[in-house]
């Protein structure tokens, strides 16, 4: 569960064109306080990367990416995949955007195992 948790913390998947991506580019600090994490483009991928992580006891660390292929939906949400190579996972991923806030939702195993984040954006 751990594990999931990294996941869903570094953000979520993102293949969007270069408009979505400025709209979720940034440094964002999860909800419980533990993490900060820089999500910008890479190549034709978007990645989230631990900047600063609190407790890593779970595992986490500075450094971790989690690199995302999304594309943005009607609604304004962005929806597709996410790769973690520190744990060799894939998961799908959505992101809902506001100017100063995210919330990712990403599914391990079939959409079986899922979780929510929140996520402000650093000042």
């Amino acid at each position: 569960m751990a594990g999931l948790r990294t996941l869903l913390i570094v953000a979520g998947a993102l293949a969007a064109s270069s408009a979505g991506a400025a709209e979720i580019s940034g440094v964002w600090l999860r909800d419980d306080g533990n993490a900060r994490v820089r999500i910008a483009p890479c190549g034709d991928k978007i990645c989230a990367t631990n900047l600063w992580i609190g407790d890593t006891s779970k595992g986490e660390a500075v450094g971790d990416k989690l690199v995302m292929t999304l594309e943005r939906q009607p609604d304004g949400s962005f929806t597709g995949t996410a790769y973690d190579a520190k744990r060799d996972w894939s998961f799908s991923m959505t992101i809902q955007a506001t100017p100063n806030a995210l919330t990712t939702h990403g599914c391990l195993l079939g959409r079986l195992l899922c979780r929510d984040v929140n996520w402000k954006a650093a000042t």
